[in-house]
């Protein structure tokens, strides 16, 4: 019963979470709309791998960052 639990808890849902984890990691200015993404359609496979993907892209430098 416990084991069952834990697994939940400590193994799956930081899997699920990955793509916002690995988008907090990495600083993304648009980590809250991939949790937003990752929360509301990561239970589907093409969700969770979009906001994967999108966690892990490299960011383009705004205009601004350009001009410094």
């Amino acid at each position: 019963m416990y084991l069952a639990e834990f697994l939940i808890v400590f193994v799956l849902a930081p899997l699920y979470f990955l793509p916002f984890i690995v988008a907090l990691v990495r600083g993304k200015r648009n980590s809250l709309a991939i949790l937003l993404l990752n929360l509301l359609l990561g239970w589907t496979l093409i969700g969770w791998v979009g906001a994967l993907v999108w966690a892990v892209l490299v960011e383009s430098p705004t205009p601004t960052e350009s001009m410094a």
